[in-house]
């Protein structure tokens, strides 16, 4: 193309000096008669090279015209052709690069973006895969939780009814204790006044006994006087007798005496009797009272430590009842929060599936691009290795666990799932043919802290 427009050039520069060099001859023929038969006489020989220069000059320009099509206006319909192509998702199409020139770097330039294109689908694609394998098991993670929670809901709705419950018969405990502490006390006041009975009976007891001693003593006074006197009649009677006839009524009123001083002496016989069974009887009597007295005594003293340890009983009753009240509330909080948790479980469920519809409508969007199936790209990624494993192993330890929390009525904690990550190893290359097997199995999201033109191993992190 250069040489054909560098030979154009020649050629009219060479023309025009022709002409130049013929006029100036012409001029300098000075008339104009011969001027004019030069010019005719020449006219074939300028026709002829005016033929030459201007056949000279089509060829050149057809060459030209050729030249230009070959290597420009075919290359940018190629070109045309390919970007319609990525236009309309075809990936799979291989850019040749024909020639060296400007054009040829478009065509590379242009290749490069269709690699870059490539990559970048080909990493989408799969880090959508494993993005949507990770919300389906967070969506299935998150109705376990959802399910555990609304049965330990259920578990710590039933645990405060039954601690409400409690409530209620510590506090009728508590009531009984206080009833049963005022009866105890009570008790120890008529106890304490019982023993004071007692013992003003004992004192009584003993001031009959005393009385009756005396009583005793007045009758040993009369037998004695009795016993005179039946004496002094005897004495009398014999002094009657001496008399003969003067004695006699004498006689008579000292029988009389002495029979009264007998009855008076079996009166006296018959009292200290009566007295001695009664003093007898009032002994007995005085040492039961005292008996009675001590045992009054113990029972006060056990009633007081009754009262001491009823009082005990109602203060750690009431403790008892302040506690469960506590306990009471705290499980009424719990319950709030499982329920709170509960429902940003299912708000979480929501989100995944969510996420997981957001990602098939991604993952639609990027199978528009159809990339070669056997072509080398270079995914940077790294692995999260034994991540499903991990999580069966820890869904089977819940499911195992699962049985113990139904049957348990207190307020159990569901265990957060385990997370498994291994160390970054680098992926395959995408043109080995199990690479869609084993990309199937990564996690990637892409690093924006780091900024890079080309995908390379440091763009991607695993989580």
């Amino acid at each position: 193309m250069t040489f054909c427009i560098a030979a154009l050039m020649a050629l009219t520069v060479a023309m025009a000096g022709w002409a130049l060099y013929y006029f100036h001859g012409l001029l300098a023929l000075g008339s104009g008669d011969k001027v004019l038969r030069t010019l005719q006489e020449q006219q074939s020989t300028f026709n002829i090279v005016l033929t030459v220069v201007l056949v000279l000059a089509v060829l050149l320009g057809l060459a030209a015209i050729s030249y230009f099509f070959r290597r420009v206006v075919r290359p940018l319909g190629d070109f045309a052709a390919y970007f319609d192509a990525i236009a309309k998702g075809d990936l799979t199409q291989r850019i040749r690069v024909l020639t060296a020139n400007e054009i040829g770097d478009l065509f590379e330039s242009l290749g490069r973006m269709q690699e870059s294109l490539v990559k970048t689908t080909t990493t989408v694609r799969l880090g959508l895969e494993e993005i949507h394998a990770g919300a389906q098991e967070i969506a299935q993670g998150n109705t376990n939780i959802s399910s555990r929670t609304e049965e330990q809901a259920a578990s710590l709705q039933q645990t405060a009814a039954s601690m409400e419950q409690l409530a209620g018969t510590v506090r009728q405990n508590a009531d009984n204790a206080q009833q049963a502490n005022q009866l105890a006390a009570t008790a120890s006041d008529v106890a304490h006044r019982g023993g004071s009975a007692v013992n003003e009976v004992v004192a009584t007891m003993q001031g009959i006994s005393a009385s009756s001693n005396k009583i005793s003593d007045i009758v040993g006074v009369i037998d004695s006087i009795a016993f005179q006197t039946n004496i002094l009649a005897l004495n009398a009677a014999v002094e009657a007798a001496r008399a003969g006839e003067q004695g006699k009524g004498f006689a008579v009123v000292a029988a009389e005496v002495r029979a009264l001083a007998q009855r008076s002496a079996q009166a006296a016989r018959e009292i200290t009797a009566l007295i001695e069974d009664s003093v007898r009887k009032v002994t007995e009597g005085s040492s039961q009272v005292e008996r009675a007295g001590a045992t009054m005594q113990e029972i006060v003293d056990s009633v007081r430590r009754v009262t001491d340890i009823m009082g005990e009983i109602t203060a750690a009753t009431i403790e008892q009842s302040s506690g469960i009240d506590q306990v009471n509330r705290a499980v009424s909080q719990m319950d709030e929060t499982t329920q709170y948790n509960a429902r940003l479980v299912e708000q979480a469920a929501l989100a995944s599936s969510g996420l997981s519809e957001q990602v098939t409508k991604v993952n639609q969007a990027i199978a528009f691009f159809r990339s070669p199936g056997t072509e080398v790209i270079d995914v940077s990624a790294r692995r999260v290795a034994n991540r499903r494993s991990v999580a069966a192993a820890s869904s089977e330890t819940e499911h195992r666990r699962s049985p113990a929390l139904n049957g348990s009525a207190a307020a159990t904690k569901a265990s957060p799932p385990t997370k498994g990550l291994s160390a970054p190893a680098k992926a395959a290359p995408a043109a080995k043919t199990t690479a869609a097997q084993d990309d199937s199995q990564r996690l990637l999201r892409p690093d924006l802290s780091k900024s890079s033109s080309a995908a390379s191993d440091d763009d991607w992190e695993e989580f």
